[in-house]
């Protein structure tokens, strides 16, 4: 039987828990109760958050890929609703974006996919980006230098290494993403890599990996063997 929340325990409730235990207590359906309010005459706010949680096999990365018409089909979802729960999800997606500004140096491949997984590892197209450092292998910039579509993005070249000479930068990282999450690189990336180190070469300037970013993985050039 259906038990609206206002008249459960105290410390069962959502706000109350919130207050009362802190926030690591609440479950994601809990959280995201808070932020809806209500549920619908048949089911709590809680509930329905579950039901929808559920429906994302409990994942909130795949949650914050649901558009706002796709949240309001379900019942007690309506667009206020729905934009609240997109907003707080991108409010998280961006909190994880400036963390990666305090990585100030790169000392492996998992700090770059770490640097790079916020910004592009959950986009539905490719893009291409370049990470330029100094001789102690610093940031210096990072720098989106294509998008493409599902299956591809064309590489300029000559843009990747006039930033670097603006940067005065004297090593670089390649990074991409795969939206299907296929984590192997294709002869295209092979190929595009090979010569943007002999460019790079040419230039002085060392190209230290390729790193193919995915939703939950990555993969490194140089951890292959392949720069």
């Amino acid at each position: 039987m259906y038990t609206p929340i206002n008249q459960w325990a105290e410390d069962d409730r959502p706000r109350e828990k919130f207050l009362l235990k802190g926030r690591s207590a609440l479950s994601d359906s809990e959280l995201l109760a808070i932020l809806i309010g209500s549920g619908s005459k048949n089911e709590s706010a809680v509930q329905l958050c579950q039901r929808i949680l559920n429906s994302t096999q409990n994942n909130l990365t795949l949650l914050g890929k649901l558009s706002i018409s796709q949240l309001t089909q379900f019942k007690g979802i309506g667009e206020a609703k729905a934009i609240a729960i997109a907003a707080a999800l991108e409010l998280g997606r961006r909190r994880r974006v400036e963390e990666t500004v305090l990585v100030s140096k790169i000392t492996s491949s998992k700090a770059v996919f770490e640097l790079m997984q916020p910004i592009i590892g959950e986009l539905a197209h490719e893009e291409f980006w370049v990470i330029y450092l100094n001789n102690a292998n610093k940031i210096i910039q990072k720098a989106q230098i294509s998008k493409g579509g599902l299956t591809g993005t064309v590489v300029d070249f000559r843009i990747v290494f006039k930033l670097a000479f603006e940067y005065n930068a004297t090593a670089i990282i390649l990074s991409h993403n795969h939206p299907s999450g296929k984590l192997q690189a294709s002869q295209a990336d092979i190929q595009l890599t090979k010569n943007m180190q002999q460019a790079g070469k040419s230039l002085d300037i060392q190209i230290l990996d390729h790193i193919i970013v995915t939703e939950k993985s990555y993969f490194s050039f140089a951890d292959e063997g392949i720069l």
